[in-house]
């Protein structure tokens, strides 16, 4: 049974705090919880601005710093509720987030907020640790993007990695563009379209889609009526055609399904059935309905065609079901993480405040090897 204000336990024992920042939404809460505390836009409303900007729209250096300063402000003082000075962090980050912004981010942790101590920690590797396993096709379809990352025994095989503009936020212009061409003088927001998305949208199946093109006269799905401070009706066909975006093929012949195929071709040989046989779904746009079905089915079918059947000797593909939401699966992984007591993958204050710069695997002054010929035998 809790015992009363156990709630204070989290402030008094500086639990470490966890932040996972995406391109759309931050998830925030602590160490050892199942679930994040809340989910949040990864927007704030600047002084200067008539609208709330997402923290990913900065025009410089400067212009992130302010806005990272205003949006951890909120989310130390109004969600986590927690006194930032000398407090824990761990930042679930992409690996291929920009060199600027996690600099940034850490200079304004450090130096603004006064946090004790940082971790970067990639959000592909974390969700593997939800499952218990160190091998496994990570495919994280979110807001900005997809990106792909294979990882075998616990190392990222960074040659292999993918990655396409094919996410939320295509999706969302294919929503708004058949609607505004179908109703005239409308005005959706982003919240609108995401909610029409979410409420009345499906992933089709293979087969419905390739019958699509071959007769155009197919049935639709029933319409649906969207209520709101103006109700108008969303036709059957846009609700099961504006997910094909993910699926068709671009013209460097590029999708989704042909990111998992490509990835598979670029790692070694012994790994690609390890590796296909541990795919794992993370992100919003995953949740999608029929999304993991119509992945299935397009990955078999690309099987069979002449650009992979004799390059790709692979059979079966396999998925993972994580332990939570694929929305917050990598937030989930961080809490894991930062239970356990590593300090040699922390940043400290003192640290930080030498060197003025955070530890970078793409900066060569993080990876210069010992100059052995020196060494005193």
């Amino acid at each position: 049974m809790p015992l009363p204000y156990e709630g204070v336990r989290f402030i008094t024992d500086k639990q470490m705090v966890i932040f996972d920042v995406g391109s759309a939404y931050t998830k925030y809460g602590f160490a050892g919880e199942p679930n994040p505390r809340g989910i949040i836009r990864s927007c704030v409303k600047m002084s200067m601005d008539v609208d709330p900007r997402n923290i990913h729209s900065y025009t410089n250096a400067e212009d992130l710093y302010q806005l990272l300063v205003e949006f951890f402000h909120i989310l130390f003082f109004r969600q986590v509720m927690v006194s930032p000075k000398d407090s824990r962090v761990l930042i679930l980050e992409s690996l291929l987030s920009p060199t600027q912004f996690r600099d940034t981010l850490a200079k304004v942790l450090f130096q603004h907020f006064e946090i004790g101590s940082l971790i970067l920690l990639p959000g592909h590797l974390a969700t593997i640790s939800t499952l218990g396993i160190n091998t496994a096709l990570v495919l994280d379809v979110g807001y900005q993007g997809a990106t792909l990352i294979p990882i075998y025994e616990g190392v990222p095989i960074l040659k292999a990695w993918q990655s396409l503009p094919l996410g939320g936020q295509a999706i969302h212009q294919k929503i708004k563009k058949e609607l505004e061409a179908l109703i005239p003088n409308i005005n959706l927001s982003e919240n609108t379209i995401e909610d029409i998305k979410v409420r009345t949208c499906f992933v089709t199946t293979l087969e419905r889609s390739l019958m699509f093109k071959e007769d155009g006269s197919l049935i639709p799905p029933p319409s649906v009526i969207y209520p709101g401070t103006r109700n108008f009706v969303i036709p059957g066909h846009i609700r099961e055609r504006v997910f094909e975006i993910l699926w068709a093929r671009d013209a460097d012949n590029l999708s989704i399904p042909t990111m998992i195929l490509d990835s598979l071709k670029q790692c070694p040989i012994d790994t690609r059935h390890a590796l296909a046989e541990n795919i794992l779904l993370v992100g919003g746009t995953t949740m999608s309905k029929g999304f993991a079905a119509r992945l299935k089915s397009e990955l078999i079918n690309l099987l069979t065609s002449d650009l992979y059947s004799e390059k790709l000797k692979v059979q079966t593909f396999k998925f993972h079901t994580a332990p939570s939401k694929p929305n917050y699966t990598s937030w989930l992984g961080g809490a894991i993480f930062g239970v356990a007591n590593l300090p040699s993958r922390c940043i400290t204050k003192e640290n930080y405040l030498q060197i003025k710069r955070v530890p970078d695997w793409a900066n060569l002054m993080d990876n210069l090897k010992e100059d052995f010929s020196t060494c005193k035998v």
